[in-house]
This record gives structure tokens, sequence and C-alpha cells, in this order.
């Protein structure tokens, strides 16, 4: 069953192949509106991949995936219009050259402009003004951002956040848009364990107000729903919610293996170009 808020996550045997192999194969998972999903797995084994095909980014190779009722690789638009993707290095990243202010205004500024309604540009400027600066501020409460707290508050560069710091801009401007499914890449990286801890903290609390939340990791928590890549992935089941997730059986052998991690790197540059 679907959700106004959240986008359910159903795959089959989904794969990506790139030029020189799998980027990722057989995944499988049927997730529920408002899951917390984790993509679990070593640096090059096709996490990001992954992220990219469910959310639209990225045509798959084989199998199916849904989101939202979207059916992949069929309604990649569809999907990437309900779907939110957090900075991923060379396709999506925040700008280190603007203040966060300035950021913040032109996430808002972009989701007016490509998903809002035309009459919307035609309202008068303070009205835009304002509507925009509730929606910011909404989208930094829901992501635990507190601009009073930066050094030199909302003027303070986005090259001088730390990376938990950066993590929460990351959800504020992805919120902005009310996505149906939150995708972030890295989550963990760079991050001590008392970070960790709030930054899954973050996830959780996105989507317990209901929008599904996935996101790629080097170890996920007790309670997420968990897809693994990478030789040895193993299923996992989350019997709470019945909501249930596999991965393909790795590869054979370290050629194998080379091959994969390659596989995963064209398929990134193939969409760093797009």
């Amino acid at each position: 069953m679907d959700s106004p808020h959240g986008a359910a996550v159903k795959a089959e045997d989904f794969g990506l192949k790139g030029p020189r192999g799998w980027a990722f194969r057989g995944i499988g998972i049927d997730a529920e509106p408002g899951s917390l999903i984790a993509v679990e797995g070593p640096s090059g084994s096709g996490r990001t991949c992954l992220l990219l095909a469910l959310t639209g980014r990225m045509k798959p190779t084989e199998g199916h995936a849904e989101v939202g009722r979207h059916r992949l690789p069929k309604r990649m638009a569809a999907v990437r219009r309900i779907a939110a993707l957090g900075p991923v290095s060379g396709v999506n990243e925040l700008d280190q050259a603007l203040t966060v202010a300035e950021q913040l205004r032109e996430g808002a500024l972009l989701q007016r402009r490509y998903e809002g309604p035309v009459r919307a540009l035609l309202r008068p400027r303070g009205e835009r003004r304002a509507s925009s600066t509730a929606r910011i501020n909404a989208a930094l409460d829901a992501a635990g951002l507190d601009l009073t707290t930066l050094p030199k508050g909302q003027r303070t560069s986005v090259r001088d956040l730390e990376r938990l710091e950066a993590v929460r801009l990351s959800v504020a401007i992805a919120l902005l848009g009310s996505p149906r499914l939150l995708a972030l890449d890295d989550l963990d990286m760079k991050l001590s364990d008392a970070e960790r801890t709030e930054a899954w903290a973050l996830l959780r609390s996105v989507a317990a107000a209901g929008t599904t939340v996935l996101a790629v990791c080097s170890e996920a928590p007790e309670d997420a729903l968990v897809l693994r890549t990478g030789a040895g992935a193993e299923a996992e089941a989350d019997t709470e919610t019945g909501a249930s997730a596999s991965t393909g059986t790795g590869t054979e052998n370290d050629t194998e293996n080379d091959d994969d991690t390659k596989g995963a790197d064209d398929a990134l540059a193939e969409a760093g170009r797009a």
C-alpha cells in the first residue's frame, strides 16, 4: 500500500551492468512507505549505483523495481519527481562557494521554478518570499539544523561546515520539495560514532514523519531494512514491519570482484556525464 507522504519501494532481480562488469545485480526488496532502508557494503561494491537506479537517475540492465507505484526503468522521470537526492560525488553536490543562506535560497528557487504550479510564479514578490522562508524554516527544523549555532550564522560558507552539519543542510534542501523518497549517499563517511548516531536519529525522524529514506552506508543500524552489496551479501528481513530485502550472491573470485568494482565505477562515470 502506498502513502501520500512516503513511497513504497519494491524490486525483483534488479541489476545494472557497466561496460566492464556488473555494478550490482539480483537485488530484491519490498519496503513499505516510511521505511528506513540502508544500502550497506564496501566502497566500490555498487552501493551508489543502486541508490541512483532506485531514484530514477540510472537505467537498470535487468529486472525491475517500483517506487511509489512507478515502475522502473519505464517511468524513470516519474520516480525522479518524487525522489530527492542528497549529495553524490560528481552527480549532485553542495556548492562550496555559496553561503548556507545562498544554498537554501537556491534550493527553494529551483523547487518553485521546476516543481511548483505556474500560477505560483505570478504571486506578489512579498508573498513568494514569505512562502519560501516558511518552507526553508520547516525544512531546517526537520533536518535539525539551527543556523544560529553555525560560526557565522546563515552567512557561514558551505565549505566551512562540519560533516554532520553538511548532511543536515543537504537533508533540509532535499525536504524543500516534500519528496516521498529521500536518498543519501555515504551517510556515515567521516563521522565519529557519536555523529553517526545523530545522523541515523535524523533519518529515523524523517522516516517517522512518513517519508521513505534510502541511505548508503558502511555499517547499517540494527533497526534499518538492509540491502547489502558486494561479495558475500546475504538476505535480510525486517520481522517487525514484514518488509524484506535481499541481494545477489556476489562474486566467485577476485577477478570477478575487480570487474564488479570497475562496472560500478564506469556506471557512475556515465551518470556524472548525463
